[in-house]
Formats: structure tokens, sequence, C-alpha cells
């Protein structure tokens, strides 16, 4: 009974002094990753509704200061433009027009705003045709989430003897343009 308990002390002191540490260094740094991917995002959303487009420096720097906390991103952008619709009684009559216009939105998402930042062509990083412009009044949102494990979760799932989600870090973020580019 005395060697059990022996034993018992022992895997409490190895739980106390090593795993216990290392798990909360592990969730710490990826509370600082969070941090940094939220900072970054929100500076890389608030300069393009400052400036009113997206530029493939501004993207790459961006995805660069993301990447630096060693995990792997899904990065979504959305572009919502505004648009002004007539109503009309008719469609086809001209003449039926209510005298009001509804506002709709036509969104635009990676598979359209990635090509005119990165094209099939040899212009300069600074060519004013690889900037995805924007309008003011229209939206631009991005959402980010790590598609990695991190070492946090790994440990936690050891640990608990569970399988945690993929996504521990989730950041959507956006808002109205409020400039445009000339």
């Amino acid at each position: 009974m005395n060697s059990f308990s022996k034993v018992f002390a022992v895997l409490i002191a190895v739980l106390l002094l090593y795993l216990y540490p290392i798990s909360a260094a592990f969730d710490q740094q990826d509370d600082i990753s969070e941090l940094v991917v939220l900072k970054a995002t929100t500076t890389f959303v608030d300069a393009v509704r400052d400036k009113g487009f997206v530029s493939p420096t501004m993207y790459n720097d961006f995805m660069e200061t993301i990447a630096a906390t060693g995990n792997t991103f899904d990065v979504q952008m959305e572009h919502g433009s505004k648009k002004y619709v007539p109503v009309y009684d008719d469609p086809t009559r001209p003449d039926t027009f209510r005298g009001s216009y509804e506002v709709h939105y036509d969104l635009f998402y990676n598979a359209q705003i990635l090509p005119v930042l990165f094209p099939n062509s040899a212009a300069a990083k600074d060519d004013p045709a690889r900037r995805y412009k924007l309008r003011v009044g229209d939206t631009f949102a991005v959402t980010v989430k790590n598609t990695n494990r991190t070492p946090g979760t790994i440990l936690f799932d050891f640990l608990n003897q569970a399988i945690s989600p993929n996504e521990k870090i989730f950041i959507p973020y956006g808002g109205v343009v409020r400039n445009e580019a000339d």
C-alpha cells in the first residue's frame, strides 16, 4: 500500500511540475497568436476601408503577419457592392416607376478578388491595375480561421482523451468603406 501511494504521489508531482506548465504555456501561445491575428485583421480591413482598395502589397503584408504565428489560416474576403435598383410595378414598362429605389448588394469573394490582385501578367506589384477597388458605401469583411491543430489543442486533447475542433482562432471583421481610390 505504501508503494502505491508513492507512485501516485510521483504521478501527481509530474503533472504539477511538468504537464501543467507546458499546457499553460501552449494555451498562452494560442492566446498570443489569436491577438496577433486579431490586430492584423483589423489593421488590414481598416486600411482597405480607409483607402478604398486592396493592393497586392497590403494583402501580402497581412498574410505574412498572420503566418508569423506559426499557424496556417483560411482567409476569406467578402466585398458587398452597393447598388440602387429602381422599383417598377411592371419592369418592362418604364412609365410604371414608383419613384423609389431598393438597395441591393452584389457579393464578391476571394475567387473574384484574388485574380485582380495577382493576374497572370508581368505587371509590377504597385501597378494601379492590380488594385481591387471599392466604392464608398460598399462593405468589406474578412474572416480568418486557423486550419491546423495548435500545440495547445494537441496537448489538451492528449490530456483529456478528446478531439477538439481545429478552429481555435476565428476572427470575423468588416465594415463599410469610407473612402474611394482615385
